[in-house]
């Protein structure tokens, strides 16, 4: 009898699994998106026709408010358009930056902790999506990947109908924390 329930156990959970797994796990289409140079001013971007191209725009100014809060924040306005950094997001930026200048470089391709985050030349990210990204009519939700984490963190950009641009909508999840820089690890 234990058998027996042991196998429709085993029988049911297979079942389930292949029923319900393609839904929580699904495949992600990544592209690469070069930036060279890496932009340092808000005159050196603007909004994109492309939410990918926005996304590394957005990686591009967090890593220039590390080097210069001012300009990073003039970048960031420009990508969120009409409706610029509200002093709680500025606040944000300062407290999940403020030494950890790294976590913004840890998007380019090439940077990991092992290298203290230096990235690979040209600056590329991998910007992907998945079959839930535009689910939301004029919205894109994109995943970057950071050499950081175990995961690529997300992004939204929203569209802009009259003009065709993706504007920065939600970063938040590009200034959560990764690994320690080998340079910082007192483990290594």
């Amino acid at each position: 009898m234990k058998f027996k329930q042991f196998l429709l156990g085993v029988l049911l959970t297979t079942f389930l699994f292949s029923c319900f797994a393609g839904k929580a796990v699904q495949a992600m289409e990544s592209k690469k998106v070069v930036l060279d140079p890496l932009p340092k001013s808000a005159a050196a971007i603007a909004p994109a026709k492309t939410p990918q191209q926005t996304a590394a725009f957005a990686v591009a100014a967090l890593v220039r408010y590390t080097e210069d809060a001012e300009a990073g924040i003039a970048m960031l306005d420009k990508l969120l358009g009409p409706r610029p950094l509200s002093n709680l997001s500025k606040q944000q930026l300062r407290d999940q930056l403020r030494g950890k200048e790294y976590t913004a470089r840890s998007y380019f391709d090439g940077a990991t902790p092992d290298n203290n985050y230096t990235p690979g030349m040209p600056y590329t990210l991998t910007v992907s999506e998945t079959p839930y990204s535009y689910q939301n009519k004029d919205y894109a939700q994109l995943w970057v990947k950071s050499g950081g984490a175990d995961n690529p963190r997300p992004i939204t950009m929203r569209l802009k109908p009259s003009t065709g641009e993706w504007y920065l909508w939600e970063y938040a999840g590009l200034l959560a924390g990764i690994r320690i820089p080998a340079k910082d690890d007192p483990w290594r």
